[in-house]
């Protein structure tokens, strides 16, 4: 059990902080390893239907994208039968180490809400009370930007980088079997990068917060964080052009967004300075 500190904020020492830190990494750690335990015995499952669910040919990104050509009238490498590559494991403990790695991706993601729960109980008690009050959807919203981009990770980024890198050769005399391994990290790849890149709202919120960013800055540095974007986009995507205009297009939105949240933040925290002013003005 933790032990519980009764003491406030202002009168822990540096040692009291760094005790409530490691308790906090403790049970966040404790919630992914249950997490996973469940995900390793349903590991079944979770290859079959999660894992190899972009490799096979009745994936629904590939049958709408199939959908969307045959409507247009133009053929497409979405409608063929099954992708021409193979997966294998080439080591004796290729399989296993594959179960217990996926198995423990699988607890921080599923897990993640807890994780910020945690994170969230750790920094709250340094904040004041109107921060409090302004940051309650946090884990919420946090939560939901997260899953929004495993999700697109998972439906659009990982099958268009599987369907374009199996089926791309330099010779047909070369045959695309890839490892185990290699094909996992792809998956994976795909679906946290999209869920730690959805977080650039929050990550802009509290950047704004302490001082380090303004909306004047996202605005100058707006083409820059294009060409940033673009650049992001290629490393966890297929180099075509299409796949990375895919994935720029809603973070180039969520950057937008981040504008507006830098804005509100700044303009909210110009009304408080306000109100504590004429607060003061009151009592003298």
């Amino acid at each position: 059990m933790a032990k519980q500190n009764t003491k406030s904020p202002d009168e822990m020492s540096f040692l009291d902080h760094l005790e409530e830190l490691r308790w906090h990494l403790i049970r966040s750690v404790l919630a992914v390893v249950i997490i996973a335990t469940g995900a390793f015995v349903m590991s079944g499952f979770i290859f079959d239907t999660i894992i190899f669910g972009p490799s096979k040919m009745d994936f629904p990104t590939y049958r709408l994208f199939c959908d969307i050509a045959t409507y247009l009238g133009f053929d497409s490498a979405f409608c063929a039968d099954k992708l021409p590559f193979t997966i294998q494991s080439r080591t004796m403990g290729g399989q296993f180490s594959a179960d217990i790695w996926t198995a423990i991706w699988v607890g921080f993601i599923v897990g993640f809400p807890y994780v910020l729960y945690e994170l969230w109980k750790f920094i709250s008690p340094g904040l004041h009370p109107n921060e409090k009050k302004h940051s309650k959807g946090f884990i919420f919203i946090a939560s939901f930007l997260f899953f929004m981009g495993v999700l697109f990770g998972y439906y659009v980024v990982a099958p268009l980088s599987i369907n374009f890198l199996g089926t791309y050769q330099v010779s047909e005399i070369v045959l695309n079997e890839f490892d185990l391994s290699s094909y996992i990290s792809t998956v994976r790849t795909a679906v946290i990068a999209c869920g730690v890149l959805f977080e650039l709202p929050i990550i802009i919120y509290f950047l704004t917060k302490v001082g380090i960013v303004t909306p004047e800055i996202l605005k100058k540095y707006r083409k820059i964080a294009l060409v940033v974007v673009l650049i992001l986009s290629a490393v966890i995507t297929p180099p075509d052009v299409t796949s990375q205009i895919i994935v720029a297009v809603p973070v180039l939105i969520l950057y937008q967004v981040s504008i507006y949240i830098s804005k509100i933040v700044l303009k909210n925290d110009a009304k408080r300075e306000k109100k504590a002013k004429e607060k003061g003005l009151k009592k003298t």
